[in-house]
């Protein structure tokens, strides 16, 4: 078989599509309030307003962050912020973290960006009455005018379903504003805080894993996390046993409910070691080409990209011989078997077709496990 370099996942179009609604999903309420940015930057220290985990690095560049000090300065509005309000009685950051930093930087005198002292650029943009001051060498009214400057925040809180943030993730897809559109784990890394996403994270830089995903560098748009997500999800008890007649699911809102459902730290704990000890065994058992398809014009080939299917197939099935014992094969062992079942073609289209119908899930990882086992 050939060597792989894998820079990307195949996900067939009925996932790459996949979006959903229900009603609940708005049944939220929302309220304005004008808050000074010195109660913003005490909230923030008391860990009461929220940064989203990784949700946006700070991207303003000096000249920028100025900018918006100068404005400030100058009396002018500052545009709306959104937060959401969360079980726990903090505020999270949706859109509006560039703004509240920024002040925030400036008066604490540190620049977020390289961590350098923050003065206002020299620039032209700049009144040249601030033109390269630090928050300290303002006069004192200027530093109470840039305290008690007050933005108008919209806050939103769900009120149904109670349990779960299903909503929160609806509301930061449509209203997030600043810069590129969030993908779906980027908005559940900022809806979902807690212990489940801090897993993710940590699962991420498991050395095995990254030689199985083919790239050390963790992904920008955290698609290596989604993956571990969807092994959890997809492995999880409830989405075979819920239904006697299953239907086709919504794969994103599956992902979302599991990220609401996974609170205690029992859980959290049984998960990090069917992670660790089923993706020891695929590396073991197949190597890096673990969850790649076969060519469909050369069979003695795989394709150089990953498939999101495959990898339910080998990583479900994996996690079923590890956790029934099974007796252990030699590595070539394995990989005829999976190979062997992925030539067969009415097998190839649980892989591509319809695939968030539960029977197919099920007849990708039960055919793929019986094949392992025998």
């Amino acid at each position: 078989m050939n060597a792989i370099n894998q820079t990307r996942i195949d996900k067939p179009k009925d996932e790459s599509d996949d979006s959903y609604t229900n009603d609940d999903l708005f049944r939220i309420s929302s309220w304005g309030a004008d808050l000074s940015f010195r109660e913003l930057i005490a909230r923030y220290d008391d860990n009461e307003l929220v940064k989203p985990e990784l949700q946006r690095n700070y991207v303003w560049d000096r000249v920028e962050a100025s900018r918006f000090i100068d404005s400030i300065l100058l009396g002018l509005p500052v545009p709306s912020i959104f937060l959401a309000k969360t079980p726990d009685e903090k505020l999270l950051i949706i859109d509006g973290y560039q703004r509240i930093m920024t002040v925030r930087d400036f008066v604490k005198g540190v620049f977020s960006d390289d961590n350098t002292p923050f003065s206002l650029s020299n620039s032209d943009r700049i009144h040249e009455r601030w033109r390269g001051k630090n928050f300290a060498q303002l006069m004192e009214e200027e530093k109470r005018k840039i305290r008690n400057t007050t933005i108008h925040a919209i806050i939103f809180m769900q009120q149904h379903p109670e349990k779960g943030d299903t909503s929160l993730y609806q509301i930061f897809e449509r209203i997030n504003t600043s810069g590129r559109s969030l993908l779906p784990q980027e908005i559940r890394n900022c809806v979902y805080q807690g212990a489940l996403n801090s897993l993710l994270f940590e699962l991420n830089t498991n050395a095995k894993w990254r030689s199985l995903w083919g790239e050390e560098t963790q992904d920008s748009r955290m698609y290596d996390l989604e993956m571990i997500l969807r092994f959890f999800t997809l492995s999880d008890d409830w989405i075979f046993d819920s239904n006697p007649n299953p239907p086709k699911i919504s794969l994103k809102k599956s992902l979302n409910e599991y990220m609401g459902k996974v609170r205690s730290q029992l859980e959290i704990n049984g998960l990090r070691e069917k992670f660790i000890q089923t993706v020891d065994f695929v590396h073991e058992s197949f190597g890096i080409t673990a969850f790649n398809n076969l060519s469909p014009s050369d069979t003695s080939k795989f394709v150089n990209s990953l498939s999101s299917t495959v990898f339910d197939a080998i990583m479900i099935a994996s996690w079923k011989v590890v956790k029934e014992k099974l007796p252990k094969k030699t590595a070539t062992q394995y990989q005829d078997k999976k190979i062997q079942v992925l030539k067969n073609s009415d097998y190839q289209k649980s892989l591509s077709q319809e695939t968030m119908r539960i029977k197919n899930i099920r007849k990708r990882v039960d055919e793929m496990f019986n094949a392992l086992k025998e």
